[in-house]
């Protein structure tokens, strides 16, 4: 038990604070890894290749990042000119000088690769977008190289990290200028009677596989299951960037008034007033009540009602789809135009595909069930007539009601597919 998300946080880094796992540490790992792998039984050799695969794709990034940092003088920056340079980011005060930061380049890669996934949930909070947030981890970590010099040891690499990073993001979205639409009818298709849905098309799914270990990273707020559901991050969205950081920095990751300010380089009462500013927002944009849009964690029954909905879709059965649905159920497709708001909407587009007599008929489906954002999904893959191969489709994330009916399905394009262990093609 901690008194504050502080001490918490402190805790953490302070049995955090070993030495840990070099890029030798690491080969020797693998190497350990290969010689235990029995093929019997199945469900042990499983285990053991996913953890070697897991290990392996850690030492792939930090060769990657090891590869970038080495060629860094010769790149030109991301950003001209940057909200804050990187080279500027103060030395955490206070803070004794556990490790130096290694001046080899693949030494440097292993030490911040420990950082590397709640740093890329923290790039996805505040973009929205799981491509962009990899892309920001590496230019985080590029920074964090060309800004060594100022690091004054690992109890601080966190909160260091952290602060080039929300930098990072601030420089992008200064870039891209992204801001949230409204869906707009399409000729000859019939939406529902309901209010069209905020149109956000950079959004994407984040594997729940790649959230950082609960058991590892014990600080609740970083890992916070409510405030990666797709529906918060969509009303994250519409607040100005220097409000988003504010709000993500004090109430996902719990830093004080004062830390966020020296991260921002704003001061406190700024601080203060930004938060007061994206709280009203936030909620505006939020269903009315927290238990509409967020549950503690999938039930055993709503697991269930996944398998009903998949199974559904392969049997091509339009009336077992349709009792799954609320009444009032929403259908939006980043980045496509299609939208539906209405179970009688919703079931009108979905009739046209799923009959096999129709011209329309998409093809025959199957599916594999998956986890994004803290929620139940499903992968669907289609057999195209004519075809004998099922390719990936679509990206289902389900939320349901308090009567467990899905309320809403966020449908993605399937390029992702890989980064949540799923195959392109059955």
């Amino acid at each position: 038990m901690y008194c504050s998300a502080a001490c918490r946080q402190k805790a953490y880094r302070e049995r955090q604070g070993g030495t840990g796992v070099g890029v030798d540490g690491l080969i020797k790992e693998i190497g350990r890894q290969v010689e235990e792998l029995v093929p019997q039984p199945p469900s042990v050799f499983y285990s053991g290749v996913t953890e070697l695969s897991s290990s392996v794709a850690r030492l792939r990034r930090v060769a990657r990042t090891a590869r970038d940092t080495a060629q860094e003088p010769t790149r030109e920056s991301v950003t001209q000119p940057p909200v804050t340079e990187a080279t500027a980011v103060p030395a955490v005060p206070a803070v004794p000088a556990v490790l130096e930061v290694p001046v080899d380049e693949g030494d440097f890669a292993a030490l911040v690769e420990s950082y590397r996934r709640e740093i890329q949930v923290h790039c996805y909070r505040m973009t929205g977008s799981y491509d962009d947030a990899e892309d920001l981890v590496q230019e985080t970590f590029l920074r964090a190289w060309r800004a060594r010099d100022t690091f004054a040891g690992r109890a601080g690499a966190r909160t260091w990290l952290y602060r080039i990073a929300t930098n990072a993001c601030l420089d992008f979205q200064r870039r891209t200028a992204r801001r949230p639409q409204r869906y707009e009818p399409l000729p000859g298709m019939n939406h529902g009677g309901g209010q069209p849905p905020a149109r956000i098309t950079w959004l994407q799914p984040y594997p729940d596989d790649e959230l950082p270990s609960a058991e590892a990273q014990p600080e609740a707020a970083a890992v916070s299951r409510e405030t990666l559901e797709l529906v918060f991050l969509a009303a994250v969205q519409h607040l100005p960037p220097r409000q988003r950081a504010v709000l993500v920095l004090r109430d996902a990751l719990g830093l004080t008034a004062v830390e966020t300010g020296e991260a921002l380089d704003m001061t406190v009462a700024s601080v203060n007033s930004a938060l007061q500013r994206a709280r009203p927002t936030l909620r505006d944009r939020l269903p009315g009540s927290r238990a509409d849009w967020t549950t503690d964690e999938p039930t055993e029954h709503q697991r269930t009602l996944v398998k009903r909905y998949m199974a559904a879709a392969e049997r091509l059965d339009l009336s077992e789809v349709a009792a799954l649905l609320s009444e009032d159920v929403t259908l939006t497709m980043p980045p496509n135009p299609f939208w539906f708001t209405g179970r009688d909407a919703l079931l009108e587009f979905l009739s046209v595909s799923l009959d096999a007599d129709s011209p329309m008929f998409l093809g025959h489906w199957r599916h594999l069930p998956a986890r994004a954002n803290g929620q139940l999904a499903a992968g669907g893959y289609v057999r195209r007539p004519g075809t004998t191969v099922y390719r990936a489709q679509v990206l289902d994330v389900l939320r349901f009601d308090a009567d467990d009916r899905i309320v809403e399905i966020t449908s993605f394009e399937p390029h992702l597919f890989p980064a949540f262990g799923l195959p392109l093609r059955l």
